[in-house]
């Protein structure tokens, strides 16, 4: 980017000469395809600039690029500083200096003037364009075809077409090279070699080396690769196939009476003249004597387009209308062949002459911007002010090209010389207003060709006096207004305002205060107010800025006026819920039409547009809505047990005139109350019972109590106790899991019965419920009459919940006592030996009783009604002694508040537990318990339905289990006969039906802990 030395010191000699007459030039090297705001040079370092101290200027120091509108430069000058940077427009060696291989003749050139006048100079500058490898060389086509004949001679030449590659010197080709095809050699690989000629042009010509005899019948194709590469670093290649076919011995090939030919022809030849005609013979006879004459493909493709060959004849003629400005030199190369040797060559330069064919042409490239094609000058503008340059070229060459300009009139302008070609138009008087108050300035190019050809062009300027009036506004507020939603660039009014003064200091321009908002616009020329971008009342209903006109004098004067708009509402909103979706949550006692929650919409439109109208679309059977105040209210009573919760969808509708809607889901969640009490699952019958062997240790769990609640979260939560029948602190629970166990050791003093009553109540607020059941645990060693048991269980549930059962129901004997009955049994041992052999075989033998039970009928657990509870308590006082009740009598129907279990519970409840299977000996009418008690105790499915605002008292304090494990044999009653054995417990002779005695050992359920 440095000063070219060496060949441009003359050019700085002279630039210093210019520089005295207001003219400077200024050369640069730069690298084409720099990328944007690349910095190439300093004018005010590189030319040294200083201002005179004692120099008043009128404006500060600028540096402006001169360019014809519509161009588009390619460096950009900074006015400030006079930094000279790159665009975003790339500079392509190749595009802007197309046709141009010399590395030191790619310009490219621009003007740059120096203001203001006091210090006025135009600057031309110069840049060098340097090459870069941004090229691969390419061949003319993928696949070279290539015809040798078999006679040809080793080390015989033949010309392959060659690549092209736009960019120059060291970017240019610079190597061709052979491919073998594939990775190893084949026979006759190496066959052909590759040399490259370097023509006077510098241009790089690839042929082709036979180096070994050639045999058609042997091999007739050859297929090779061929690679051209550049110099540039990295370089870039390319390859092509190149296919090099045998043909049959053709001794002879054509051959050209001259090789070189140039021929001149003017640039108005019409088409069809004849340019050139060539003459080749062949020395071979019959059809190898035939020659084609053809272009070589290394010709330009503008070559191809002007010029036609005659393939049999040879002669060239013009295709298309020649233009030496286009293009002065054509070379044409000519192949001749005889159809299956190589073929010969020959070159045909083509030299345009030139005809004065072309007008000058005038660039006005403007100093002072002009507004609207026309320059305006003060009239106390100083002499020599600036005012454009003005440039003339002519295409043609010599004296055609040479041009002179001038003004075709008297004006108090004129022309001076700065460059080659280049004028500057500037001020040669002072300039009076009111003598004159515009100039239209012709200005005549006219070259040197006979007869010589004129343009013109036209320059107009307007003197405008000085500045002693301000605008005036027609009015000084202005009222507007305009719907919203309006289209971008919409107008709202055109500004006017007129102005005393003529000329420039008439012109105004309006524009807007600093208060106006963004979305304004107010075209300069014309007052035309516009918003640019669509209005929304919602967001700002009103809005008041000032307008400014201002004119162009110096210095320039302006008023102002206010602008008011309002921005009148449409429908353009529709309503919009405050949440898309709502969940309210209600407990399930909220009695009919009560308050669920209340729907907030909003519009932010305003008027009809904003009363909005709501309405449920789907749910209206089971809710309503205030169709104003978004009031949520049910018209049906909630039970969370039956639903949980409901959903339904709420539409919104203003009172726009085309009417817009949105919709929000609503979710109303029953809120769980309290009204469901706990359900024992297990123990599944009050009338059931546990063995408690006596040398159970402490600490064990001897069995399970399980609830459950149909509620939810804390009114689910269950706690279970036990409240009665423990008066020895033998057993304790666990709270959480309803496992009781084992507290202390067994002694003599419990065994017999135990019922411990057991409370389950749930943590509901804001009062908790519960349920009471009975648990019978029958400590023992063994079980030896089943049905005895099961007696003690039935009468004690005639005993109160609050009397403790188990004290004194089966006296143990003192050990005095345990020691004789001892002892008659050892002597008595034969004969109960043989009782009971007998009594076993006929115990075989005699049907079995069947098993009473009673059977509940309940769909649901819903409380009794009052007439129940007064037949419950008639029958309390009618109550029969144990010994007169029948076998499926509940027996504890005096407890107060009992709860039916459906039978369809207690069905399911059958299967889980796993009964010990093995067969027992009973009294001919017992039941096979080992059948008989399979039960399981699953949480059941159910569903309550409590009438609702007001819930129901549906469950009471004692639940009352089914009698479905409860057997009783076919005895009348319990015969505590006298017996030796040594049990104090068991019962080793009962009066059946069968009249005859059968002790045996019962055996009990064992709980499978599944829960």
């Amino acid at each position: 980017m440095d000063l070219l030395s060496g060949t441009y010191l003359l050019a700085v000699l002279l630039a210093c000469i210019v520089f005295q007459s207001g003219a400077q030039e200024k050369n640069y090297t730069v690298r084409e395809e720099l990328p944007e705001n690349v910095l190439i040079g300093n004018l005010l370092k590189d030319l040294n600039l200083t201002l005179d101290p004692d120099v008043s200027l009128s404006s500060p120091l600028q540096f402006k690029l001169v360019y014809k509108t519509g161009d588009v430069p390619l460096v950009r000058v900074e006015e400030n500083t006079g930094e000279i940077f790159t665009t975003a427009n790339r500079i392509d060696r190749e595009k802007l200096c197309s046709g141009i291989f010399s590395e030191n003749r790619c310009f490219y050139e621009v003007e740059v003037a120096v203001l203001p006048d006091e210090v006025f100079r135009l600057v031309k500058i110069r840049f060098l364009i340097e090459d870069i490898n941004d090229n691969a060389p390419l061949f003319p086509s993928t696949v070279i075809n290539i015809s040798i004949p078999e006679n040809t001679a080793i080390n015989s030449r033949y010309s392959v077409p060659s690549a092209v590659d736009p960019d120059i010197g060291v970017n240019g080709i610079q190597h061709y090279e052979l491919l073998k095809a594939g990775p190893v050699c084949l026979p006759g690989q190496n066959v052909f070699g590759l040399d490259i000629i370097e023509t006077p042009e510098g241009d790089k010509w690839p042929q082709l080396i036979v180096q070994q005899i050639l045999d058609r019948e042997q091999k007739d194709t050859y297929v090779m690769k061929i690679k051209v590469e550049d110099g540039g670093t990295p370089p870039r290649s390319s390859t092509a196939i190149l296919q090099v076919t045998v043909t049959d011995v053709n001794d002879n090939r054509p051959v050209f009476k001259e090789n070189d030919i140039e021929v001149s022809i003017p640039e108005n030849a019409p088409v069809g003249t004849s340019v050139s005609q060539l003459h080749a013979t062949d020395a071979d006879l019959g059809s190898n004597a035939q020659i084609h004459f053809f272009f070589s493909n290394q010709i330009s493709s503008l070559a191809k387009r002007l010029f036609a060959l005659d393939n049999t004849t040879g002669l060239i003629t013009i295709k298309e209308p020649l233009d030496r400005e286009e293009s002065p030199v054509h070379k044409l190369t000519v192949l001749a062949s005889d159809g299956s040797s190589i073929p010969s060559r020959a070159t045909v330069t083509v030299n345009i002459t030139d005809i004065n064919d072309n007008v000058p042409s005038i660039d006005t490239r403007y100093i002072i911007n002009p507004v609207n094609g026309t320059v305006l000058l003060s009239e106390k503008a100083p002499l020599n002010t600036k005012i454009a340059l003005i440039t003339v070229m002519d295409k043609d060459a010599d004296l055609n090209g040479k041009v002179t300009c001038f003004t075709d009139h008297d004006v108090p302008f004129r022309l001076k010389p700065v460059f080659d070609n280049q004028f500057l138009l500037e001020t040669a008087t002072f300039l009076d207003y009111e003598a004159t108050r515009e100039y239209a300035i012709k200005i005549v190019a006219s070259d040197s060709g006979k007869p010589p050809l004129n343009q013109s062009a036209m320059l107009l300027i307007k003197i405008k006096d000085e500045n002693d009036n301000a605008p005036v506004f027609t009015q000084p507020v202005i009222g507007l207004s305009i719907p919203e939603n309006n289209a971008p660039g919409t107008q709202l009014t055109k500004i006017s305002a007129t102005d005393a003064d003529s000329g420039r200091n008439a012109e105004i321009s309006y524009m807007l205060g600093s208060d106006a908002p963004a979305i304004f616009n107010l075209d300069r020329r014309t007052g035309v107010l516009t918003v640019v971008r669509k209005l929304d009342r919602e967001k700002q209903d009103r809005y008041s800025f000032t307008v400014l006109a201002k004119d162009n004098g110096m210095p320039p004067l302006q008023t102002n006026a206010t602008v008011t708009l309002s921005v009148l509402d449409q429908n353009d909103n529709s309503p919009a819920f405050t949440h898309n979706e709502y969940n309210f949550y209600v407990p399930e006692n909220l009695p009919m039409y009560g308050t669920v929650g209340l729907i907030t919409v909003t519009d932010a439109d305003s008027g009809e547009n904003a009363a909005v109208t709501l309405s449920i679309l789907n749910g209206r059977e089971n809710f309503i809505i205030d169709p104003l105040t978004g009031v949520i209210r049910p018209n049906i009573t909630f039970d969370r047990e039956q639903q949980g919760s409901y959903t339904f969808q709420v539409k919104a509708i203003d009172g726009g005139r085309v009417q817009r809607s949105s919709t929000a889901k609503v979710t109303i969640n029953v809120v769980d109350v309290n009204d469901n009490r706990p359900v024992f699952v297990i123990p599944s019958s009050n009338y059931s019972y546990e063995l408690i062997p006596t040398a159970t240790n402490p600490g064990s769990v001897v069995t399970k109590v399980f609830a459950v609640d149909n509620d939810t979260g804390m009114n689910a939560e269950l706690r279970y106790s036990i409240i009665g029948g423990n008066s020895r602190s033998l057993f304790t629970i666990d709270q959480l899991t309803g496992n009781i166990t084992l507290k202390e050791k067994v002694i003599t003093a419990d065994h017999g019965l135990h019922r411990l009553a057991i409370k389950v109540n749930d943590l509901g607020q804001p009062e908790s419920l519960y349920t009471i059941a009975l648990v019978h645990l029958f400590v023992n060693e063994t079980i030896t009459n089943g049905s005895y048991v099961q007696e003690l269980v039935r009468r004690n549930m005639e005993t109160p919940v609050g009397q403790n059962v188990g004290d004194g129901e089966i006296t143990p004997q003192t050990n005095d006592y345990v020691k004789i009955i001892i002892a008659i049994i050892a002597g008595t041992m034969t004969v109960i030996l043989v009782i009971f052999v007998t009594a076993l075989v006929r115990c075989r033998q005699t049907p079995r009783h069947k098993v009473v039970q009673k059977s509940k009928q309940s769909g649901e657990w819903v409380s009794p009604n009052q007439e129940n509870r007064q037949i419950k308590k008639k029958k309390k006082k009618k109550k029969r002694s144990p010994k007169k009740s029948k076998p499926d009598d509940p027996a504890h129907e005096h407890i107060n508040g009992t709860l039916d279990i459906p039978v369809e519970l207690e069905e399911q409840t059958m299967g889980k537990y796993n009964w010990a299977t093995t067969p027992t000996t009973f009294k001919p009418d017992s039941p096979d318990l080992a059948k008989h008690y399979k039960s399981a105790s699953p949480q059941p499915t159910f569903q309550i339905k409590p009438e609702t605002p007001v819930p129901p008292k549906k469950h009471h304090v004692i639940q009352e289990l089914p009698l479905d494990n409860t057997f009783v044999v076919g005895c009348d009653s319990l015969s505590k006969c006298s017996s030796s054995s040594s049990d104090p417990y068991s019962v080793s002779e009962c009066s059946c039906q069968g009249g005859f005695k059968t002790p045996g050992p019962i055996h009990t359920r064992q709980v499978i802990q599944s829960f």
